[in-house]
């Protein structure tokens, strides 16, 4: 039975980012949870199809379940925006501006917003100097790229070069953070409503591309542990993190809480993933809201700006 009049749905997938193999397994995954709920809705991958092809073939809206670059990062959101069609997520600003990690943490500043310490790095940079001035050890990441791609935790001053040059691999622009040692969270948001915190605790040292999607030794809590008042401080922290770049619709910031309760957030994600590791679920869930009322929520809040 159709609960829902969305009419024809594109589901976009795939796509040409580093982070394709994820996108798959996320639009496969919203795929069937909207034709669970009776949604008109088909795959539509852009690297194999132009984008043209969703007015030629009648779609009526699109949920992005693209990540990373040419998905994330305000380039399909302007194409849609262009094509009049709804699309899932935040617009083209708030989308190329949480992609890259340099300016939203200029604007998290600007906000009052703790961010880890940074230095950003180019070839000619003195890197000795960037180890002395966020200490040891550190993280090294582009700008630009997710799912934890190109990173690197630097523990000696002689192996930041080639974190460097393996991060630059990704993108021009690179950071070298200060590490946080403390307790990795994520804050998943819903309309203007911050889901339960998900706590993770990795088996090895750095929460990587492996350990996000394929470890099954990383752990991962919710509901959190955390007590209530500074579960609720976090949420509301990270609804003003995510609002204050413009994010809409839904979405995640993940932060670090140090051993003094004090949060810096990391970065936020304008369109997570939604596989079967994946944390806006979990977090859903424990809000008791399944799968497929996610999915069909997050499409309902489809917009052109």
């Amino acid at each position: 039975m159709i609960e829902h009049n969305f009419g024809k749905v594109a589901v976009l997938l795939g796509g040409r980012s580093a982070e394709r193999e994820i996108s798959l397994q996320s639009g496969q995954a919203v795929l069937g949870a909207l034709r669970g709920r009776g949604v008109d809705a088909y795959p539509f991958d852009p690297a194999e199809q132009a984008m043209e092809e969703l007015l030629r073939q009648g779609f009526n809206r699109v949920f992005i379940a693209l990540h990373g670059r040419f998905g994330e990062d305000g380039i399909v959101q302007g194409a849609l925006e262009w094509m009049g069609l709804p699309y899932t997520g935040s617009g083209v600003m708030a989308s190329a501006l949480a992609m890259d990690k340099w300016r939203t943490k200029l604007v998290w500043q600007a906000a009052g917003i703790h961010s880890p310490r940074y230095v950003l790095l180019q070839a000619s940079s003195n890197f000795e100097e960037a180890a002395e001035t966020l200490g040891l050890p550190l993280i090294v990441k582009p700008v630009r790229e997710g799912s934890t791609i190109g990173l690197s935790k630097v523990h000696r001053k002689q192996d930041l070069a080639e974190a460097y040059q393996l991060a630059a691999q990704h993108d021009a622009l690179v950071l070298a953070e200060e590490f946080i040692a403390g307790k990795e969270l994520t804050v998943a948001i819903l309309g203007e409503t911050p889901l339960p915190i998900v706590r993770i605790e990795i088996a090895g040292e750095l929460y990587d591309y492996q350990a996000k999607y394929f470890s099954n030794d990383t752990q991962y809590f919710c509901p959190s542990g955390l007590p209530d008042a500074l579960e609720s401080a976090i949420q509301a922290q990270a609804l003003q993190a995510y609002q204050v770049l413009g994010c809409q619709g839904w979405g995640r910031v993940d932060l670090i809480l140090n051993q003094r309760s004090q949060f810096y957030f990391l970065e936020a994600n304008t369109s997570p993933g939604m596989t079967s590791h994946s944390l806006v679920p979990m977090a859903a869930r424990t809000a008791g809201i399944s799968f497929e009322d996610l999915v069909v929520r997050i499409l309902e809040r489809s917009h052109v700006e």
